[in-house]
């Protein structure tokens, strides 16, 4: 099987971050793989690394004359069985020819980007419900979930990053925008006077947050990371997962928790109420309520067993429909069946 990738997302992010994870593990099970994507130098080395073939191209907005000729060749070249594009802009660069276009969403996106598409996979089932609700074909849309890859990552050091080690540690790892809501995660930090809190991300509400910490008082007790690559080492090193999405399609971060073994509180957006039992591998709690964030998380402190045993429902969760195995098997399954489709007379 021939699989080339399509993404034009940004540098960083969670879709960007588990195509990464997807193409790693396809590669695992010996597929031949080729990935155009925008001209970051890290993502292509780490594709390198493992065997994908790689073409840098801009896809850039409307004046943008040439990215679309540049991936219909590159295209062309590789000749796959399948192109996977990922997200709205690169469903618009996909070029057609004899392969297959699967458009992968992550989002509720407008299907108006995916008319070059012959199949949809989505990663909810409510994602699934959304595109058929939207005009598109129930037999045309697959649902296949993301997964969060075994943990190699050091464990970080507090000290490192200015805490002490008997501290309470929050961690939110999200880019900084309206729509993840880690305003509530800071607002909650406010109620809960022992605690720090770490959120790794970047994004356009960096000087807004860290003008609210310091509004609240909490600064001293709040870490801005930046964007960091070593997700499983902060997990690893958290007491608490804080998800705090106002609105949060999936939430790679969830399952990443399941598999570092860290609990989890989440507000109640799309995405964790699909992927959380609350009391059992996660505590849900209403969307935007900072004091219900930090009255969960005080619960989880005062109450270990408890807390243990969302740690052992999130990795059964995982075990049970969220595991590498799993998810690539899926779509190896879904591209062969494609491909079978194709080939009947």
């Amino acid at each position: 099987m021939r699989l080339l990738h399509t993404i034009a997302g940004g540098r960083h992010g969670g879709a960007e971050r588990f195509f990464v994870d997807l193409a790693a593990g396809l590669s695992d099970r010996g597929v031949e793989q080729h990935a155009i994507t925008r001209p970051y130098s890290d993502r292509s080395h780490q594709l390198v690394q493992f065997g994908c073939g790689v073409t840098e191209v801009r896809m850039g907005g409307p004046l943008d004359f040439w990215s679309k000729s540049r991936v219909k060749r590159a295209s062309l070249d590789f000749d796959p069985d399948i192109n996977l594009a990922w997200m709205n802009r690169a469903a618009r660069y996909s070029a057609s020819g004899s392969w297959i276009n699967v458009g992968r969403l992550g989002g509720y996106y407008d299907l108006k980007y995916y008319q070059s598409c012959d199949h949809l996979v989505c990663n909810t089932p409510d994602l699934v419900r959304h595109c058929i609700e939207n005009g598109w074909p129930e037999g045309r849309v697959d649902y296949i979930p993301n997964f969060a890859p075994a943990p190699d990552s050091v464990l970080v050091s507090r000290r490192s990053l200015d805490t002490p080690d008997d501290a309470t540690v929050l961690l939110v790892l999200a880019r900084l925008e309206e729509t993840k809501a880690i305003d509530v995660a800071i607002s909650a930090l406010a109620h809960l006077p022992d605690a720090f809190l770490w959120i790794a991300g970047e994004g356009s509400c960096d000087a807004a947050l860290r003008t609210l910490a310091d509004s609240l008082g909490v600064a001293d007790r709040v870490r801005f990371l930046g964007w960091r690559d070593d997700r499983e080492g902060l997990l690893a090193a958290a007491d608490v997962c804080l998800v705090s999405s106002r609105h949060e399609p999936f939430g790679n971060v969830i399952v990443n928790a399941w598999v570092a073994g860290t609990p989890i509180v989440a507000a109640a957006s799309e995405g964790p109420s699909f992927l959380i039992e609350s009391g059992t591998n996660g505590i849900l709690v209403p969307v935007g309520d900072p004091v219900a964030m930090a009255a969960a998380v005080g619960k989880l402190l005062r109450d270990s067993s408890f807390s243990q045993s969302l740690v052992s429902g999130g990795r059964s969760s995982v075990a049970e429909s969220f595991s590498e195995n799993t998810v690539v098997s899926a779509y190896i399954s879904l591209f062969e069946r494609l491909i079978e489709r194709t080939e009947q007379p």
